[in-house]
């Protein structure tokens, strides 16, 4: 079996993207990558619907429960409710750069309040017995310089975390939308690497802008992981090629594979409740490059929403690949 906590190849956390159906597929591609869970604030958990935040199929592990919050006892709450439901690591936000998310007092603005962070980040690991980490920015606002990085790494590092993952880009908190904050402050891998010079005994694991293996190997030359969020859901197959190329084991299914081991999940689901198309829509590129790919992707677009859509709607977008090939 893999390591269970290898953070070499990691997905990312996506709003309402890398939610438990989307992760199901992603574990049949890879057996090493670790997965995230969306963020789930601790409001969500103590106060919401906490079945529906936190059930996920236990195949799909390893797998790690970010959460989203500033209070400390809230988050050692939360984390402990993580570590009961199974989850193999707790991950803090500290860089999303949603307005909604800086007026909880969570998410990229906790990077200008690193003593805070800390606090929490002790009273999870005080909660816990699995692995607590970090997840944020190189910096926020006018705060770019390495010095501020390092400030805020060396007060979490402290507090006993050895695990940061860090996305190379800063955060605009104003003026900027989600969106634009992936994509128009500039990459710094530079910092990053930086940063695991000067602290070798921490573990850093690089986010932000990679898009392939090739990627993945020249940055794991220099650091200790990689965690791709876009990439994998736009392409799901470059995650076949993850435990080959990455880990020495072996080749991922093809995508016709994956769609026939979806395929009791999906009755399995469906017996539950789930609809079929909020499982098909993270299915999407699955055949991303492939003649049919378009076939397959228009037949779920206008089929798998419609009342009483089951998995045959799926075998037959399958055989429209087929057919094509």
């Amino acid at each position: 079996m893999p390591d269970p906590l290898s953070h070499r190849f990691c997905t990312a956390p996506l709003m309402d993207w890398s939610d438990r159906h989307c992760r199901y597929m992603w574990r049949l591609l890879s057996r090493h990558a670790l997965l995230y869970t969306e963020m789930v604030t601790t409001g969500a958990l103590i106060h919401g619907d906490r079945e529906r935040h936190l059930q996920f199929d236990t195949a799909e592990l390893p797998t790690a429960l970010q959460l989203g919050g500033s209070d400390p006892r809230e988050l050692a709450e939360c984390a402990r409710m993580g570590e009961q439901w199974g989850y193999s690591e707790i991950n803090l936000n500290c860089g999303c750069p949603s307005d909604r998310v800086q007026s909880g007092r969570f998410g990229a603005c906790l990077m200008a309040e690193p003593e805070l962070v800390a606090e929490g980040l002790a009273a999870m690991r005080g909660a816990v017995s699995i692995p607590v980490t970090v997840k944020h920015r190189i910096g926020i606002d006018d705060m770019e310089d390495y010095a501020g990085l390092t400030r805020f790494v060396e007060a979490q590092a402290q507090a006993g975390i050895g695990t940061f993952i860090v996305h190379a880009r800063k955060a605009w908190l104003d003026g900027l939308s989600p969106k634009q904050n992936r994509e128009i402050p500039p990459l710094k891998y530079d910092m990053v690497y930086q940063l695991k010079r000067d602290y070798p005994q921490l573990e850093i694991v690089l986010n932000g802008g990679i898009n392939s293996i090739d990627e993945c190997r020249e940055h794991l030359r220099q650091l200790d992981g990689v965690m791709l969020g876009r990439a994998p859901y736009q392409m799901p197959n470059l995650l076949a090629q993850v435990d080959s190329e990455l880990f020495g084991g072996e080749p991922g299914p093809t995508p016709a594979e994956v769609v026939q081991r979806m395929l009791p999940y999906i009755e399995r689901q469906m017996g539950r409740g789930a609809r079929l198309n909020h499982i098909t829509r993270h299915m999407l590129g699955l055949f991303q490059g492939v003649p049919g790919a378009r076939r397959f992707r228009r037949h779920l677009s206008e089929n798998a929403h419609k009342p009483g859509a089951g998995p045959e709607v799926l075998q037959r977008a399958l055989a429209l690949v087929q057919e094509a090939a």
